[in-house]
């Protein structure tokens, strides 16, 4: 597909995928905004300018593969995938309907162009590193990006998964880690600290990067410098604010799981329209 190189355009399809988002949690009755609408950013970077993917062929056998581990925050990669071209932009009010492809928690046996199915957090980085050990071995030349949240590194599986990708000096695996400091239950430097993460993560003999994660610019280059890198797997944290761009859900823990009503919706999308 033909990749957008402008900042301005990357941050346009940014907008649109937050007003998705806000659109498709409220009319579900269910959702998780806030995760969402703090990756669209990073999602608009993703699928329109860094993977090589083709959404007319999802299958493609040389395509760049991306998980999403925490999967809560699907709206973002189905809002990303309608936009491309995967599927309909109609499709995104069927978001967790009775018998949609576009369950609460992505499916890959559902809907073409999902690479793993999540729910449980902590297991996707497994997945991620399994899929690029096999890359290695087939001699691919195919990336796989796998996003996480900050709050799944709770998940002792994780760090397992951090020493077996520098075991096999997985180059071909870039991580993109939300870091908005905040999980279901409350700040993640209440419920479990996890910095200096930056430095833990070296200590796995991990190339790190950190990123505003809004900031479309530094992510273009971010990611260039990570796929260019060899010898070692990467880590892109990337700071995040939890419901950017609605002010009312802006680091409010709360917004991790609940629906906006029809005036918090009406509202939202007020707030989204105005953006710049």
């Amino acid at each position: 597909m033909d990749k957008i190189k402008s900042v301005f355009g990357l941050k346009e399809k940014a907008k649109l995928i937050r007003q998705d988002i806000i659109r498709m949690i409220y009319q579900a009755g269910s959702g998780h905004p806030g995760g969402s609408l703090g990756l669209a950013d990073i999602f608009s970077v993703l699928y329109f300018n860094v993977l090589n993917h083709n959404p007319k062929k999802p299958f493609w056998p040389e395509r760049d593969r991306l998980i999403l581990s925490n999967g809560h925050v699907c709206p973002v990669r189905y809002s990303a995938m309608a936009r491309t071209g995967y599927f309909s932009l109609k499709e995104l009010l069927t978001l967790r309907k009775l018998g949609s492809r576009l369950q609460g928690h992505p499916s890959f046996l559902d809907l073409p162009g999902v690479e793993s199915s999540s729910g449980s957090l902590g297991q996707g980085l497994g997945v991620a590193v399994g899929m690029a050990l096999a890359a290695k071995i087939d001699s691919k030349k195919n990336f796989v990006y796998c996003v996480i949240s900050d709050g799944e590194l709770n998940e002792g599986s994780s760090w397992e998964a951090f020493m077996l990708g520098a075991k096999y000096a997985l180059d071909n695996l870039i991580v993109i880690i939300d870091r908005n400091h905040i999980q279901i239950s409350g700040c993640t430097e209440d419920i479990c600290p996890i910095e200096d993460l930056g430095n833990k993560i070296r200590t796995f003999n991990w190339q790190v990067f950190e990123v505003d994660g809004h900031n479309i610019k530094s992510l273009l280059s971010t990611f260039k410098k990570a796929k260019s890198l060899i010898g070692k797997p990467k880590v892109i944290i990337a700071t995040t604010v939890l419901g950017k761009g609605v002010s009312f859900m802006e680091n409010k823990y709360l917004w991790h799981g609940k629906a906006p009503s029809e005036e918090e919706a009406r509202k939202a999308l007020e707030e989204l329209n105005l953006k710049n």
